[in-house]
């Protein structure tokens, strides 16, 4: 009897298949894998490759057309849209390379907000202690619009982890930033995670960045072409 744990996500024969004008898009076909509760991912491949729509298909933010996608013990293919609702607000927390801060929000608002939704009464007290930790405690009453990119950008760390979620997505996540700054916000985001024994999966077309992880996968024409160790370059080839 298998007495293992299940993997925080397990993905068996995913497919997704969008319509186009031009016909259906196959864009992903048959995605099998496994991450374990507390494992860093990296997600490389060339642009249109189906690494992004994977990240969104495991956060669920889109569905799968076929196949297993289990994340955190729930079947994201049963759930419907309240509960996956329900789903990313406990268990997830996402950054994107657009930021995505609402505008006419402080900084203390925006990440305060999932925690309101959540109805934590603490939501402004815990917000305010996630921007100090990331070093933005003296700019809590500022707009997005008065923040540089870098800061933005830590804002909207400060968001995704805040809840302490079990699973955290990061998709190009210094995309919009100069090189020093992107630097800055990355050596930031594996502290947190760290400090924080998150599960992390990043989408990065950097393979530099990717090797920071623990594992890399490869992406290509919606399908995972391998898997190497993260830095030390040892390809493990993975079932296609």
């Amino acid at each position: 009897m298998n007495n293992l744990p299940e993997p925080l996500v397990l993905l068996e024969g995913v497919h997704l298949n969008l319509a186009s004008l031009a016909g259906e898009v196959n864009v992903l076909r048959g995605v099998d894998l496994k991450v374990e509760a507390g494992e860093t991912l990296g997600v490389v491949g060339p642009s249109g490759s189906g690494k992004s729509t994977l990240l969104m298909i495991m956060a669920g933010l889109e569905r799968a057309s076929g196949g297993v996608v289990r994340v955190a013990g729930h079947d994201l293919t049963a759930l419907d849209e309240d509960a996956l609702a329900r789903f990313r607000r406990d268990t997830v927390g996402i950054v994107f390379q657009s930021f995505h801060l609402v505008p006419t929000m402080t900084a203390l608002e925006n990440v305060a907000v999932p925690l309101e939704l959540a109805g934590r009464r603490d939501a402004f007290a815990a917000a305010q202690a996630e921007l100090a930790a990331v070093g933005l405690g003296h700019r809590l009453d500022h707009y997005p619009g008065q923040l540089s990119g870098g800061e933005q950008q830590r804002v909207a760390l400060a968001r995704a982890f805040v809840g302490r979620p079990r699973l955290l997505f990061a998709d190009e996540p210094t995309g919009n930033l100069d090189g020093a700054t992107g630097r800055a916000v990355i050596e930031l985001l594996f502290a947190l995670n760290q400090r924080h024994g998150t599960t992390l999966i990043l989408v990065t077309h950097d393979p530099a960045l990717a090797a920071c992880c623990h594992r890399v996968v490869h992406v290509q024409d919606g399908r995972i072409a391998e898997a190497e160790v993260g830095g030390d370059g040892v390809v493990v080839p993975m079932r296609r």
